[in-house]
């Protein structure tokens, strides 16, 4: 398994309801394709920087998770046919990092 950080931004154009509905969706397809949802941290609506899709701002929400190499690549791909979702990025975290967050062990992230 291998420890992965995901951060969405989602249309903020949306009603919460349905924000809170794409978030929960978003860690549900994690775990239909063998990932667990270690920590999900939303950030809330954000001004972006610069205009984005012709959007000032987004609903960001952010994962760490850990998932088997490759069981997160259609998934990737879902992410970029979303209608809801502004952006995403999905990066493996290095060994250190990943069991300093303690997403997994010192001793699994030495060998993995």
């Amino acid at each position: 398994m291998r420890a992965y950080e995901l951060m969405v931004i989602i249309d903020a154009e949306l009603d919460d309801e349905v924000i809170d509905a794409t978030v929960k969706r978003i860690a549900e397809q994690i775990g239909q394709r063998g990932g667990t949802v270690r920590k999900e941290d939303r950030w809330g609506r954000r001004r972006f920087a610069y205009e984005i899709n012709h959007k000032a701002e987004g609903y960001y929400a952010v994962f760490n998770l850990v998932a088997e190499p490759g069981a997160l690549d259609d998934f990737e791909r879902s992410l970029r046919l979303a209608d809801d979702v502004v952006r995403h990025k999905l990066i493996r975290l290095p060994d250190a990092e990943a069991a300093r967050r303690g997403l997994v062990d010192a001793g699994t992230a030495a060998t993995a």
